[in-house]
């Protein structure tokens, strides 16, 4: 069988544009030739890996079982062109980092732009998305590095560490009621106009537990997805939210917040730096971990 990468790119941007003339355009190829590179590989393969739907390629089953395969393969082509020529670049070269928002707010800037400083010849590239998002991307090896913020976790795969703990806090105004009392039960906080994250935050799903545990449910006023917005909606007063301690460090200290630990709350949330054992590990990716521990995160 023939499985050339040029048929693995083609399935690959096929899922992703659902248009053989758009996969034609990106690779540079003529709309015939990606049509013969798709039937031969379902020739070569016996099965329909596309159908064409209301002027879309739509992936079959078949399809998307081999899809999973493909979108490793390409990473891994990829990464093997990338590590070569970091070889003939005298010190120069590319580290793609994967990072949850509080890391990628609050902690990250200060550490690439020292990075950035010792290192002139290396170019990051950033991608901001959720914790569960990052893990994915670090499985399909889209990723040099994750650094995330999220509950212990184990996956075969992936190398994960601890840099540091990311405490969730109760957060609200100072003219708040919250801020004139001496305790707060879980019935108490449960009564409050909250401002809950979006789902697919680590935050939203520790929140989510803590109102499980304590039996009682949240009553909710707000949704957002957007720490900053959340906090500026936090500051008029009305609302409370569960925020990481880091994320708030300013506005507590300039007064425009207050903290109080979450009552009942038995859970552990980490700031992480993770990577694919399978991929090559750069001495670009070393010198930066060894940085993150130097500033004593």
């Amino acid at each position: 069988m023939n499985l050339n990468l040029i048929k693995l790119q083609i399935v690959e941007l096929l899922y992703k544009h659902k248009k053989i003339t758009t996969v034609a355009d990106e690779l540079g190829l003529k709309q015939p030739t990606v049509t013969y590179h798709l039937k031969n590989l379902e020739q070569q393969l016996g099965e329909k890996l596309f159908e064409s739907r209301m002027d879309k390629m739509i992936l079959t089953e078949s399809g998307r079982a081999f899809l999973h395969y493909a979108v490793k393969i390409n990473a891994l082509a990829a990464e093997a062109e990338r590590v070569v020529k970091e070889f003939s670049q005298g010190g120069r070269g590319i580290l793609k980092i994967g990072a949850s928002y509080v890391p990628a707010t609050y902690i990250l800037p200060k550490i690439l732009s020292l990075f950035g400083e010792q290192h002139p010849g290396t170019t990051i590239s950033l991608s901001v998305k959720s914790s569960p998002v990052i893990k994915e991307m670090l499985i399909n090896q889209e990723i040099d590095l994750g650094i995330l913020s999220t509950e212990s976790f184990y996956l075969p795969s992936l190398h994960s560490q601890s840099l540091c703990e990311d405490e969730l806090v109760l957060v609200f105004a100072p003219n708040h009621e919250f801020a004139d009392r001496s305790e707060l039960t879980p019935s108490l906080i449960s009564s409050a106009d909250f401002i809950l994250h979006d789902m697919q935050s680590s935050t939203r799903q520790m929140t989510n537990k803590w109102f499980e545990a304590c039996g009682v449910e949240p009553r909710v006023h707000i949704l957002l997805d957007s720490l900053e917005a959340i906090k500026q909606s936090l500051m008029s007063g009305r609302h409370v939210s569960f925020i990481s301690r880091l994320a708030v460090a300013d506005e507590v200290a300039t007064g425009k917040l207050m903290i109080c630990p979450i009552p009942e709350y038995h859970f552990q949330r980490h700031i992480y730096y993770s990577y694919n054992r399978d991929r090559h590990y750069s001495p670009l990716i070393g010198l930066f971990i060894a940085l993150m521990k130097t500033l004593n995160m």
